[in-house]
């Protein structure tokens, strides 16, 4: 009886993780629209803004990844300017289609079933392929949170540049000569930050100091 309690204690604390989970993510989904940020994206881009255009775009993509005018803009502008398109891995092909809020809710739902086969615990020989049953699929089901959340975590530290030109620096100080320089809406990773300065990894993988000024984070800092 007492390891029945802790098993459901147990199941309780998951469900409730995962619950407060999906609170964070539908409270990020009232904050902003992917309409309005794709739309802003539109609008910017006739103004001839690419950098602007494609932050407003990946950030709509964030919120509706599996819209294919989201995408098929997202791709002409970059496209337009000749910055490099980062593909698509297997891992993001397979769990990035679902919205954060879809992903969690998915997992509410797999935690649900797993909590119910552990309170059910030892069932009777006729039903224990129904015990077996939901502890695999609830299982299933909570790995689509975590493999969107794996897909989603590069993205997070994910910048574009805005300005026209964006020097990157050996070091956090505007003197010297430029490394190499960065388009207007090409995507680099953010690695680290100092003193007005932002640590950047580019897709080919060079790195150096670009000015917080001439990029914009796809995630809001603030």
């Amino acid at each position: 009886m007492k390891r029945r309690m802790q098993r459901v204690a147990w199941a309780l604390t998951l469900l409730g993780c995962l619950a407060g989970t999906h609170a964070g993510a539908a409270s990020a989904q009232t904050r902003y629209s992917a309409a309005a940020l794709y739309n802003l994206g539109n609008a910017y881009a006739r103004e001839g803004k690419p950098g602007m255009a494609v932050v407003n775009y990946e950030r709509a993509r964030l919120l509706a990844p599996d819209d294919p005018d989201i995408e098929a803009n997202l791709e002409l502008v970059r496209r337009s300017v000749g910055v490099p398109i980062e593909a698509s891995s297997r891992l993001e092909r397979a769990f990035g289609t679902a919205s954060p809020t879809v992903a969690s809710w998915i997992g509410v739902m797999g935690l649900a079933l797993v909590a119910a086969a552990l309170i059910s615990g030892r069932l009777r020989a006729p039903h224990r392929w129904a015990h077996r049953a939901a502890l695999i699929l609830g299982i299933a089901a909570i790995g689509v949170p975590v493999g969107n959340g794996v897909t989603l975590w590069p993205r997070l530290h994910e910048a574009i540049v805005i300005a026209g030109a964006a020097p990157v620096r050996v070091s956090p100080a505007p003197m010297g000569d430029a490394l190499f320089t960065l388009k207007e809406a090409e995507a680099v990773r953010i690695t680290g930050e100092h003193e007005g300065f932002f640590l950047v990894r580019t897709l080919p993988g060079r790195v150096g100091w670009v000015w917080h000024a001439d990029l914009v984070p796809v995630v809001p800092r603030n």
